[in-house]
């Protein structure tokens, strides 16, 4: 349920129905927008049948929401939510671009690829220190050390980082190190995970599960704004479908589904969701052109020697050439780079 304040109401008055709500022994979240605020309840609504919330001063109706992800619906907040991460926007008018290599795997590689990726227009460095991988034997990342190496190479370049979290116990330590954190396909309903970076003020980007439907994913998103984090960004990155060619069948279509449904920014990873590199730039022009806010792109100096996903990764004048083309799709879409 939310109680969508009049035009002009006073912050004595938005408090009042605050206190009014948490007094029957509700939660209140509170979306403020340009012309009004918007203060949504979270618990047992049967509580509020028979309370004349409508009276309160400044209360201009009393709405039911009809999705079952209350904070993540655009009912709740009808208008798009902006990240702001140092200084750059993500979720506004200008795409945001997250670019870097699969895996860490060495101080002085992560900084030829961050200055690579930063000189064709990427603004935020991707790299994974923890690598859940399908194998055991595979390389599972640097750990700790990776990290230092993302947050060194990040101040070196004025780079915002984003590197995934994999369990619990790791939300403290990654969030030493990164500016936003990931939460990765397989963790997508890990629900205790998402509550433990629910609790935390920094940026989290929520990947879609491998076979989630687009309800599960803003329900999971869900999870993290109820522990009163509303920093989320979903990010669609394919699922698993009868189809081989591809690794993973991307859904174009959620991200302008997406849009509808919830004011959360929403980014695109064309390398996970194609895994290919000879599709992931027309890939990313699509999604652009669909109306993501941004994309996350796999790239490697030397993709051949990559300890992890090699074959999707682009070299840096493939990145080149990739942005030079999502720029005229921004453009053409009413957005900029």
């Amino acid at each position: 349920m939310i109680i969508v304040m009049k035009t002009g109401a006073t912050e004595a008055e938005i408090q009042h129905v605050i206190e009014r709500v948490e007094r029957l022994g509700l939660k209140t979240m509170v979306s403020k927008g340009i012309e009004r605020t918007i203060v949504g309840v979270i618990g047992d609504e049967s509580l509020l049948l028979g309370q004349p919330i409508e009276a309160c001063p400044g209360v201009d109706k009393v709405m039911p929401v009809m999705a079952p992800y209350k904070l993540v619906s655009r009912e709740f907040k009808p208008e798009s939510t902006v990240i702001r991460v140092k200084d750059v926007e993500i979720g506004g008018d200008k795409i945001v671009v997250m670019a870097g290599p699969c895996s860490i795997e060495s101080l002085e590689r992560l900084r030829e690829i961050a200055r690579a990726v930063k000189g064709a227009g990427a603004v935020i460095l991707r790299g994974g220190a923890f690598k859940p991988r399908t194998s055991p034997y595979s390389f599972q990342g640097l750990g700790e050390e990776g990290l230092k190496y993302l947050k060194q190479i990040g101040e070196e370049l004025g780079l915002i980082t984003i590197s995934e979290v994999m369990e619990t116990r790791q939300v403290e330590l990654v969030s030493k190190y990164v500016d936003i954190l990931q939460i990765g396909a397989r963790n997508m309903q890990n629900f205790n995970l998402l509550r433990e970076v629910g609790k935390i003020r920094k940026p989290v980007m929520l990947k879609r599960g491998l076979s989630a439907t687009i309800k599960e994913w803003l329900m999971s998103a869900e999870y993290i704004l109820k522990e009163g984090n509303f920093e989320v960004i979903l990010c669609e990155r394919g699922i698993r479908t009868f189809e081989q060619y591809t690794r993973n069948t991307l859904d174009i279509s959620a991200v302008p589904a997406v849009k509808q449904l919830s004011h959360l920014p929403i980014v695109v990873d064309p390398s996970h969701g194609t895994g290919k590199r000879d599709l992931v730039k027309a890939v990313s022009m699509a999604a652009i052109a669909a109306g993501a806010d941004g994309l996350m792109i796999e790239v490697h100096t030397k993709p051949e020697e990559a300890l992890s996903d090699g074959a999707q990764s682009l070299t840096p004048d493939m990145f080149e050439d990739l942005m030079s083309s999502v720029k005229r799709i921004a453009q053409a879409v009413g957005r900029t780079m």
